[in-house]
C-alpha cells in the first residue's frame, strides 16, 4: 500500500512540474524494484504571444528620494545661501514663501568657491570641501516638504577655486601658478572629463537628498577667455584634435558636459537647468565664455537666463537699464521668445530677475534702490510675455517686502 501511495505522490509531483514547464515533458521515476516506468506529458497549455499596446511615455524606474515634492503651477522662487539655509534666517525665508505666491527655493549645495555647503561623509572625496553649513540636508528638504516648497539645488560648476587649487592640471595656469582673475577666483577647466564627473556626482548626491531640480551655474569658461586663451597653459583634452577653431571648441565642451551632466542624472528623476548670461540669447553665441544659447537650451529641461538689469551696459536702445528694468526685462523677453521658438521642444524659461541694488553704477547721481515696485515691473513684464517662472536673486538674502509676485492676476 505504501509503495502505491508512493508511485501515486510521484506521478501527482510530475503533473505539477509539467504545469509549470508546460513544453513537452519527459519524465523517468525508478521503484524499488528497478522496475522503470516512463510517463510522458502533452500539455494542452501551449505559450502564445500576445501583442500589448505601451503607455507613451513608457515608465522608467527612477530612484526613489523618499520625498513626495510635486512641481507648482509655475516655479516661483527665491535664491538660499547654505548659512541661510542652515541658520536663523531660514525660519524667515520659510514665513515669506508661505505669506507670499512664492513656491521654491534654489539652495547653494556646491557654492562659488568650490565649497560644498554640507559635510559629506567621512572618506568622501569632497570631505576637504564641505563645511557644515547644512548640518542635516535631509531635514531641511523635510520641513520643505511639509512647507509645499519645491526645493531646487544650485551647483555651481567651472567656477572652483578649491579644486583649482588643489588640481592646477585640471585648472589654466600663468607661470606655473594657478591664473585668477581680477577678484581672485580661479576657474577649472572645461575640456576635461574629470572636472565633468567631478561635478555631476555632486549633482548626484543633491539627487539622492531629495532635490527635485539641478541648477547648474558657471557653466562656462572664464569672463574675456579668448583675450587670455593664447597665454595660458592648460589641456584642451579630446577637444584638441578637433578641426575647430577654438572658439567652437570652447562651445562644443560646454554644450557637451551639459548633454552628459542630463544623461548621468536621469537616472535620479531630476530636472536639469542651466544658468546662463543674458546677453547670450541675444547673439549666435558668446566666443569666450563657450556658451551658446541654443544649443544649450537644447539639452536642458529649464533655461534660466540672468537678466539682471543692472548687469547690462547701453542695450535694446535703453541708456541705462538699471533705471530701466520693466523695459529691460520686457526687450528681452521678445529676444528669448523668438529664440525657444525656433526649437522643437524648447525648455521652460525660467530667468533670474534683481531683487538688489547696485549703487556701484552710480556716480554723480543718486542710485536707483529696488524695491517692491521694480520687482513687480520685472515680473509683470515676464507674464506678458507669457513667461510665467522667475527666480529672485538676493546675495544676502533679504528680498523686498510686500511684493505682488503674481501681479497680472490681480490685474482682471
Amino acid at each position: 500500500m505504501e509503495k502505491k501511495q508512493l508511485k501515486i505522490l510521484s506521478l501527482i509531483g510530475i503533473l505539477l512540474v509539467s504545469l509549470v514547464y508546460p513544453l513537452h515533458t519527459e519524465a523517468k521515476q525508478s521503484d524499488e524494484e528497478t522496475k522503470v516506468q516512463k510517463v510522458v506529458f502533452h500539455s494542452g497549455n501551449q505559450m502564445k504571444l500576445q501583442s500589448r499596446e505601451l503607455p507613451d511615455p513608457v515608465p522608467r524606474f527612477v530612484y526613489d528620494s523618499g520625498f513626495d515634492f510635486e512641481y507648482p503651477d509655475a516655479v516661483r522662487g527665491i535664491y538660499v545661501t547654505g548659512p541661510s539655509a542652515g541658520g536663523s534666517r531660514f525660519e524667515k525665508l520659510l514665513k515669506l514663501v508661505d505669506e507670499t505666491d512664492l513656491n521654491s527655493m534654489v539652495i547653494d549645495i556646491k557654492e562659488d568657491a568650490g565649497i560644498l555647503t554640507f559635510k559629506p561623509e567621512e572618506g568622501s572625496p569632497y570631505e576637504d570641501v564641505g563645511i557644515n553649513y547644512i548640518k542635516d540636508v535631509r531635514e531641511v528638504l523635510k520641513t520643505l516638504e511639509k512647507h509645499d516648497i519645491y526645493p531646487i539645488a544650485r551647483v555651481v560648476v567651472f567656477k572652483d577655486s578649491k579644486l583649482a587649487k588643489k588640481r592646477p592640471d585640471l585648472s589654466f595656469t600663468k607661470n606655473g601658478q594657478v591664473w585668477e582673475n581680477g577678484k581672485g577666483e580661479s576657474f577649472v577647466n572645461p575640456f576635461l572629463k574629470e572636472v565633468w564627473d567631478y561635478n555631476v556626482e555632486v549633482a548626484k548626491m543633491a539627487a539622492k537628498m531629495g532635490f527635485k531640480d539641478i541648477q547648474f551655474d558657471y557653466v562656462r569658461f572664464p569672463e574675456g577667455f579668448e583675450k587670455r586663451d593664447d597665454v595660458l597653459n592648460y589641456d584642451q583634452g579630446k577637444y584638441k584634435d578637433l578641426e575647430l577653431d577654438d572658439v567652437q571648441k570652447r562651445v562644443t565642451a560646454v554644450t557637451d558636459f551639459v548633454e552628459y551632466a542630463r544623461k548621468e542624472l536621469e537616472y535620479y528623476g531630476v530636472d536639469v537647468s542651466v544658468d546662463i548670461f543674458g546677453y547670450s540669447a541675444t547673439i549666435p553665441e558668446a566666443p569666450g565664455i563657450g556658451q551658446n544659447f541654443t544649443k544649450i537650451s537644447k539639452n536642458v529641461d529649464v533655461i534660466s537666463s540672468m537678466i539682471y538689469p543692472s548687469h547690462w551696459t547701453s542695450y535694446f536702445g535703453i541708456p541705462f537699464p538699471d533705471k530701466e528694468p520693466y523695459r529691460l526685462v520686457t526687450e528681452y523677453a521678445k529676444v528669448e521668445n523668438e529664440r525657444l521658438g525656433e526649437l522643437e521642444d524648447p525648455p521652460t524659461s525660467r530667468p533670474w530677475i534683481q531683487d538688489f541694488s547696485a549703487p556701484w553704477l552710480y556716480y554723480n547721481e543718486p542710485t536707483k534702490y529696488y524695491d517692491k515696485e521694480d520687482v513687480e515691473a520685472q515680473i509683470r513684464a515676464l507674464n506678458e510675455n507669457g513667461i510665467q517662472e522667475f527666480l529672485l536673486w538676493n546675495p544676502l538674502n533679504s528680498y523686498s517686502e510686500n511684493v505682488d509676485y503674481t501681479p497680472l492676476d490681480k490685474e482682471s
